[in-house]
């Protein structure tokens, strides 16, 4: 069981890894956004996990600095170099943060529709 479940898990991670690719420089996207594209809506946690798992080699492949929290916030707990690059490269990328620390999904959020906002169907 535990052998099965790694082998989603990796399989889930490079899902992940594939989406976030698609990030376009200068935008942003959160770990639920990334969960709920992949079909899975529930996982924004395992997302947050798929990109802490990269190596050094892979984060210069994947763009895990795209991706942040709902509240448009960085979300590193107890590492704060990690949070200040994760700034630094954003803001070279053009994306601005707020005075409180924020991104702003109308500008920079990808892909360009507001967060939890899917049309919905009209009624007959």
């Amino acid at each position: 069981m535990k052998k099965e479940k790694e082998i989603q898990e990796t399989s889930f991670f490079k899902e992940v890894y594939k989406l976030v690719k698609k990030v376009p420089k200068g935008k942003v996207t959160s770990y639920g956004r990334i969960a709920a594209l992949l079909g899975k809506p529930r996982a924004s946690r395992a997302v947050g996990y798929a990109l802490n798992a990269l190596s050094k080699t892979q984060e210069q492949k994947v763009p895990w600095q795209r991706v942040i929290n709902s509240q448009g916030k960085i979300s590193f707990r107890g590492d704060t170099g990690r949070s200040i690059l994760q700034k630094k490269i954003l803001e070279d990328e053009g994306v601005k943060f707020s005075v409180n620390e924020t991104v702003d999904f109308h500008l920079y959020g990808w892909p360009n529709l507001i967060l939890n906002s899917a049309p919905r169907k009209k009624r007959k």
